[in-house]
Parts: C-alpha cells; structure tokens; sequence
C-alpha cells in the first residue's frame, strides 16, 4: 500500500551540506466515490478474462474515498465526476453501480504506467492498472532484500530527473515527498588519488579541478544556464522542431564534440574527462559516442542545476506518490495479474502499456500491421546490469573525504579506462577494471537502515542476460578506495543480468534502457514519428522507456501516451496534475 502521506513544511537536514526539497501533502484537488464490487483473478493471481460494465458519469458531488486497491482479490471501481463526457452514456438511463465502466486499462506500474493512469484519471476516466509484481513502481521500488531495516532501491537510486521532467513538474512531485539534494551531486576518484568533485554550484566544481576547470566551465555554462529549455528539448519525441533552437544549438555542437575522436581536445588533464565520461557512461554504451555523450552531457547539467536528488525513503516514494494520487481520483491498481493475452483487454477502450517492444509485440500478434511488428523487433537490446546491494555495519570508510559527501560515487578511472571498459562490454567481454556505479543513500537520507548501520547500492555493466555475478570484483573495487569495506558487510543480495526480469519484465536481461540507446534507437523509438507512443491498433499506446523519449525515471512517456490517447480517442486536452495550494 501507498505511504501515508505526511503535512508539513520542508524540514531542513543535517548535515548542511543537503538540501531538503518538497514534502508531502494530503489534500487532493478532486476526490470519488469507490465501490468495490467483483473479483478478477483467483486466489493465486492467475489471469482471466476481465468484464467491462456500462454507465454513465455521477451527477452529484464526489465523496472523498480510500487509497488505491492493491489486490488481486477484489476490483474497485468508481462512479465518474460530473462534467464527465457522455461517451459513458451520460444520455443513457441510469444504471446500478455495478456496472460502471472501466474505461482506460494499464499494464505495467512502472513510473510511466503510473504516470499514464495519473493522467487518465485526472482526466475523468476511470482507471485499471494490472502489475504481474506483488508491489508496484517497477524499476522505482525499494524493498527490503538483505536483512529487516535494510531499504534497498531495486533498479533506479538517484534521480536526476525527479526535480526536471515536466511531468513531475506539473505533477508537483516535490511537494508530496521529500527529494534530498546534496551539494555534491556526485564523486569520481582517480587512479592517481586525485577525486573529481560534482558540486551541485557549477563554478566550485570548476574551481576544483584546477588547470582544466575554466575549459569545463565553458563546456558546460550554457547548458547549465539553459537546462529548462535542454529539458523541453529531451523530454518529447525527437523528431520535431527545436522550440529553443539557441539552446538546440549549444548542445548540439558540444555533443559532436564529446562523441567523436576529439573529445579529448578541449582538457589537458584527467579528472574534467573522467568526470564527464563517469556521467556519460550512466546511459551503458560505448565510447565516444553522440548518444553517450549527449546523456552525459544533460546528466552533467542537471548535476550543476538544481541538482541529483535522492527520495527519502527509496524510490518507491515516488512510486507511491503516484499510487496515491491515482487512488484520489479513482484509480484501481491490481497486483498480482499479469496481461499474457490481448483477449484480457479486448472490453477496454483505451489501453496504455507499460511494457517492452518484445511483450508489446506479443500481445498485438495479427492485430499489428507487418510494418509496426518489424519496427518492435528491430529495438534491439543494449547491455545489461548486474547489480549488488549490501547491508553494512557502518558507512563505507572511504580514504578520501569527497568520497563520504556525496552519494553517488563513478568507479572505474580515467576517460580512456571506462570507455575501454564499456567498449568491451558492448563486444561480449568483461573488464578486469569495470566501470561501477555506486550509491550510498544513508549520505543524505538516515530511514534506509538502522541506526548506526548503512545500506551501499552498486551495479556495474555486462553483456546482455550475462548469468555471471560480478559482486566480487565490485567488492574489491570498493575495498581498493575504503579499506575494511568488507568487514563491514553483514549481508549482500546480487542480481545479475538474467535475473533483473524478476524486478521487471522490461528489464529482461539486464537492459535498464529497455532497448540500446542509439541514435537510431532514439529518433525512432520505436518508430520514426512526432507521435511515437501511437500504435496501429485504435486505442493502444505504448507508455514505457521503450517509446521516446527513453530511459530514466520522468514519467514522460507515460504521459505522453496518455496525452496522445486523450487527443485521440477523447478529444480532450491534458488535465491539470497538480495540487491545490498547501493549508496555511
């Protein structure tokens, strides 16, 4: 179930070197009446066909009513706001409660599934949500996976995106939880003792790295300066116009720079390269490239703007930030059903799924022309992710001191070290010296494990469904930078590549990005289209990471999708997300 929301005023953090954005608010701009009213599995989840039931909008004032069903046990519906449309027969005679519609249907509550039914909902449709998981939030889940008290993030830790994407935005995300900000976005030793610092204030990051720092602030002051029009530019299909075509610009002529053979050019020493190849290598593809480059590039932004948030409490927050909020505006969530057959949908007008290509594939067989079916196929997958976490006695006992402020830390040395590591993983092999990505949320955020004890998220990249559990060599890079590390290990969990279907079915084999970030792969994802999230069957959109404008966690596709659906199949414009005004 969904978090119970708290009231409340930010509350300033200890250390000082967080900073606390958002909390969280109770009070809904709308609410329904929920009646909950006939099972849709059996006791053990297995998938039957689902019924649709006719009616036609409330005519009187909505009651407020209870957080969203997480069951497979029992289906809850709702009774549609007034000013409904009368496509729900609003015309009609009145029926019993029984048989109200469900209108829209997703699969998958990843945070663009969520996304997607937030917005369906807010437009005044009722919901379904089916998760083959007992939990929602797909790759933003946080559970308890080595001892009791231990939280750990399954896939996604740091958010770069929860403060930028303008779904969030309009969906107000900082004001229904608390996103911790460091002043140090993140942290990249070097082979030679030296560690990059990612101060979140771009001029103390350029300061930092003495002779190459003026050549980095150049780099990246008019990205930084710009970063709201380099979101709008990211956050959509990117086969359009560039509405801020200055911005489009600079980002343009520094991505060819940093993606091709001179990007060494501009540095004359290591830690500003490291850094930004650190950041680049987050999207897990060779290197130089324009795609690794151009994510490197707007994360590195994002760094120096308003910064790498962490949720307190675990991604799962924002997972049920969104449940909540679809509960308030009559939104079901059914855990424990999986969508094998199109047949299971066939009674719902709408359906937005949260899947990848392959499943989506799948489901629309015949129904998709030969042209749509060869476009899903051709999403060929990227590399794959094994990942570790740990429970520990204490905080890592890093030798150097940036290494304990931040809590996102790059492994894997100098630019030229990770792009031979990365390059090695795309052709199939293993590095000796891996690049590895690790998070230590307890900086920032003290809910995640006991008192006095700590949780270490870390993953690092192998070839795609790789069964091979790489922990060790994690391990023994970490114990290289914070002697007495594994000391202090009291329990670990590895998920390899193979493994990661059982947090997600789009992460099948270990592919976080649901399908290679490519060029190719992201002007047409899948397909070459100003409307991508579209698909030839009337009513079907594809919601996931799968669609444009990729992988991360923003929601933008899902609400892209169901944007697309409104227009569609409702004439309806996107409605409204955010919140009324805080109580005084």
């Amino acid at each position: 179930m969904p978090l119970a929301p708290r009231q409340g005023n930010p509350v300033p953090l200890e250390p000082p070197h967080i900073r606390a954005v958002g909390h969280s608010h109770a009070t809904a701009r709308n609410t329904r009446e929920w009646h909950a009213i006939a099972p849709i599995g059996d006791d053990k989840g297995t998938p039957v066909p689902l019924t649709r039931r006719h009616g036609h909008p409330r005519a009187t004032r909505p009651t407020p009513m209870a957080p969203p069903c997480h069951s497979n046990h029992r289906r809850t519906m709702l009774r549609s706001p007034e000013g409904a449309s009368n496509r729900l027969g609003a015309n009609g005679p009145p029926v019993s409660l029984a048989d109200m519609p469900a209108e829209v249907a997703v699969v998958g509550s990843g945070p663009n599934g969520l996304a997607a039914a937030v917005t369906m909902a807010r437009a005044g449709l009722s919901v379904d949500v089916f998760e083959r998981n007992d939990w929602v939030g797909g790759g933003a889940s946080t559970r308890e996976i080595t001892l009791p008290g231990f939280r750990h993030d399954l896939a996604s830790a740091v958010h770069p995106m929860a403060l930028a994407s303008p779904f969030f935005q309009q969906f107000e995300l900082s004001r229904r939880i608390r996103l911790l900000v460091p002043e140090v976005s993140f942290a990249h030793p070097l082979p030679d003792g030296r560690v990059g610092v990612g101060h979140r204030d771009l001029q103390s990051a350029a300061d930092a790295m003495g002779a190459d720092g003026p050549a980095y602030e150049r780099l990246m002051r008019p990205l930084v300066d710009r970063i709201g029009q380099l979101t709008t530019l990211t956050s959509g299909a990117l086969l359009q116009r560039p509405v801020h075509p200055t911005a489009a610009a600079f980002f343009g002529a520094r991505t060819l720079e940093q993606g091709c053979a001179v990007w060494r050019s501009r540095f004359s020493d290591e830690v500003a390269p490291a850094m930004l190849t650190g950041c680049a290598a987050h999207t897990i593809g060779r290197h130089p490239s324009l795609t690794t480059a151009a994510a490197g590039l707007l994360l590195t932004a994002h760094a120096h703007a308003a910064g790498w948030p962490v949720p307190e409490g675990g991604s799962q927050a924002i997972s049920d930030a969104l449940a909540t909020d679809l509960g308030t505006y009559g939104g079901a969530i059914h855990t424990g059903i999986g969508i094998t057959s199109a047949a299971q949908l066939k009674t719902y007008r709408t359906v937005l799924f949260d899947v990848s290509t392959k499943a989506l594939a799948a489901l629309g067989g015949d129904r998709f022309s030969t042209r749509y079916q060869c476009a899903l196929r051709q999403l060929h997958h990227g590399n794959g992710v094994c990942k570790v976490d740990y429970a520990l006695d204490g905080p890592v006992p890093w030798t150097s001191a940036a290494l304990r402020n931040t809590p996102t830390i790059h492994l894997g040395g100098t630019r030229d070290q990770i792009a031979a590591s990365e390059c090695a993983v795309a052709r199939g092999k293993l590095s000796d010296q891996p690049y590895v990505l690790v998070v230590q949320p307890g900086v920032v955020d003290t809910t995640r494990a006991p008192a006095g004890k700590a949780t270490l998220w870390a993953y690092t990249h192998v070839p795609f469904g790789s069964p091979l559990d790489r922990s060790e060599a994690m391990t023994a890079m970490i114990e290289r930078l914070a002697p007495g590390f594994r000391d202090l290990i009291l329990a670990q969990t590895s998920t390899t590549a193979s493994d990661f279907a059982t947090v997600s079915d789009n992460f099948a084999g270990g592919d976080f990005a649901v399908g290679a970030v490519t060029l190719r792969q992201l002007l047409r994802r899948p397909v070459l289209s100003p409307t991508p999230w579209r698909t030839p069957v009337d009513g079907w959109y594809l919601a996931s990471s799968a669609a444009s404008p990729g992988p991360s966690v923003h929601g933008l596709a899902g609400w892209h999708a169901a944007s697309t659906a409104l227009r569609d199949q409702y004439q309806l414009p996107p409605p409204d997300l955010g919140l009324e005004p805080a109580p005084a």
